[in-house]
């Protein structure tokens, strides 16, 4: 089990979602040139669409973590209940998987992300990104479908603690990449100098082994730091190319997308968006905190799929073979309200998970929904 000590603060002039309102880095700091993919790779088309097909399932408190099953079920995770819930793909019949235990929300923290074993379908195992009283940490539990509903978690074993919290930035977001290794968001909480502290988890991604350790390959062998720089990253996604994309909170002027290379400086808290400065790597893509503040993303299409809180719409970036800069595209302007977590489900298909029920937004009945997505 890995562990770190850090100092734990908060307080910041803005959330997680909107305003109240570096380890031997490799060569490719700077970001003058367009990353966005292969020569000769197929462009998705310059105009995307997005349209909401049918509403899975309703009556969701706090949602904020979506894994799906084999099968075509998904889990779902209550940040502020602290508990897990599977939802039925066709049907969207809810069945409560049980709580989580240790589990402390608080502000932005609490039962967040959620991933499967790269070997789910040998050892059964659902990992889960949470808050405690003390840390930010990662546990593992086995499924057992076959137990009475509410008692089907095993008990929490913690692969990863130590990552810092706060009342804000926690972070949140867990994800396996192609690699199998285990990447996670971790927020600076608040503490903005946390995220240039190459001694601090905060303000960093992670990259750890299934059993929590740093994983072969990172820029220092005895650390998970994966990459720096970074104020909250909620969003992580794989395209064909194994390019892994995050989006970023910003704080007033500007949230981004980026593409995370090991190492990579990603300039918070000395650079907010696109500024070329030497050392830091800029964004693909940014945005306005009011159009944005982004926390899902999904890789579908030759795009990049992300799902905005304060902006309430779901954004593309086309990113497979397309020359310069991108153009982002908007769908679902302030039609459903906030949207929290975006997952690709095989093809031209999205799942699209609503958070009005987080105590900043204005619930209406059905609050909050998961959203069936068909994109290009």
């Amino acid at each position: 089990m890995a562990a770190a000590s850090l100092v734990f603060a908060a307080g910041c002039s803005s959330g997680d979602d909107e305003p109240d309102r570096r380890e031997s880095p490799p060569k490719r700091e700077t970001s003058s040139q367009s990353p966005t993919g292969k020569a000769g790779a197929e462009a998705p088309p310059e105009k995307g669409s997005a349209k909401v097909t049918r509403t899975l399932a309703t009556g969701l408190k706090s949602p904020w973590g979506l894994a799906p099953l084999p099968g075509g079920d998904l889990l779902v995770s209550s940040r502020d209940e602290g508990t897990i819930t599977r939802v039925d793909g066709k049907t969207g019949k809810k069945t409560e998987l049980g709580s989580v235990p240790g589990v402390s929300p608080g502000g932005e923290g609490g039962l967040m992300g959620l991933a499967l074993s790269p070997s789910y379908a040998s050892d059964h195992m659902v990992y889960a990104y949470f808050t405690t009283e003390s840390d930010n940490r990662i546990a593992r539990m086995l499924y057992d479908e076959k137990k009475p509903s509410g008692e089907q978690l095993g008990a929490p074993d913690t692969v990863f603690k130590g990552i810092p919290k706060g009342m804000i930035h926690n972070g949140g977001r867990i994800a396996f990449g192609p690699d199998k290794m285990l990447y996670a968001g971790a927020g600076e909480t608040g503490e903005t100098d946390l995220a240039q502290d190459k001694k601090s988890l905060g303000g960093k991604i992670l990259r750890l082994t299934p059993d929590g350790e740093p994983a072969p390959g990172n820029p220092s062998g005895d650390s998970a730091v994966y990459s720096l720089g970074h104020r909250n990253v909620q969003g992580l996604a794989w395209d064909e190319q194994k390019r892994l994309w995050a989006s970023e909170f910003g704080q007033d002027t500007w949230d981004e997308l980026n593409e995370i290379t090991a190492g990579g400086n990603y300039g918070w808290p000395e650079v907010e968006g696109k500024e070329s400065k030497e050392g830091f790597r800029d964004p693909v893509a940014q945005w306005k905190t009011s159009e944005a503040s982004p926390s899902g993303v999904a890789y579908a299409e030759g795009s990049v799929w992300m799902a905005g809180l304060r902006g309430e719409r779901l954004w593309r970036v086309p990113v497979r073979g397309v020359d310069g800069e991108p153009e982002p595209q908007a769908f679902l302007k302030g039609e459903h309200g906030r949207l929290r977590t975006v997952v690709a489900a095989g093809g031209d298909k999205l799942w699209l998970v609503t958070n009005e029920t987080d105590s900043r937004g204005t619930p209406e009945k059905g609050d909050d929904k998961i959203l069936e997505v068909r994109v290009k």
